[in-house]
């Protein structure tokens, strides 16, 4: 029964990066699944400590693929109204590509909404379409550069779960 705690938890782990690679909550579900292997064995095969950790790390993975797309649409000079449009922009496109495109959707959806919606709120701002341009390219990059940190994170997370349910197992 314990072999398939760890089987379960390797192959969930795995789900998990591929989930985050096509912007869905898969760090969380590392984390979940981390939790539940540690409940199952009395929070001492993983110990409290990494699901804790995990949970850190996760919620650190979030946060920066949340302001990915912010600090660098920042950097070239975006008003706060191009930076709220990315955001909202980013959320809308990735819902309304995944529909179409239901596993790359998300990633294009996501890159070419903030990208969209970064440039019409600097537009808004000041009529410029190359400035616009700019910024919603600098957002665009940012939300794929904010993906790949978290999908880094997403693998270190399974990493650390895996390794610690393998090398404590019985």
């Amino acid at each position: 029964m314990d072999v398939l705690w760890q089987v379960s938890l390797v192959i969930l782990c795995v789900a998990g990066v591929v989930l985050t690679v096509v912007r869905l909550p898969g760090t969380w579900l590392v984390v979940a699944a981390t939790a539940a292997c540690s409940w199952h064995f009395d929070w001492l095969r993983p110990s409290w400590r990494i699901v804790i950790a995990l949970l850190v790390m996760a919620i650190l993975a979030e946060g920066i693929e949340m302001m990915a797309s912010l600090i660098t649409a920042r950097k070239a000079g975006a008003s706060k109204r191009a930076l709220w449009y990315a955001l909202a922009g980013g959320f809308f496109g990735m819902f309304l590509f995944t529909i179409p495109l239901p596993i790359i959707g998300t990633v294009i959806g996501g890159a070419l909404g903030c990208f969209c919606g970064a440039m019409i709120g600097e537009m808004t701002v000041q009529d410029d379409l190359r400035k616009g341009a700019k910024v919603g390219l600098f957002a665009a990059v940012g939300q794929v550069l904010g993906t790949l940190a978290k999908t880094m994170i997403a693998l270190v997370m399974a990493g650390i779960a895996v390794c610690a349910i393998v090398l404590t197992g019985a």
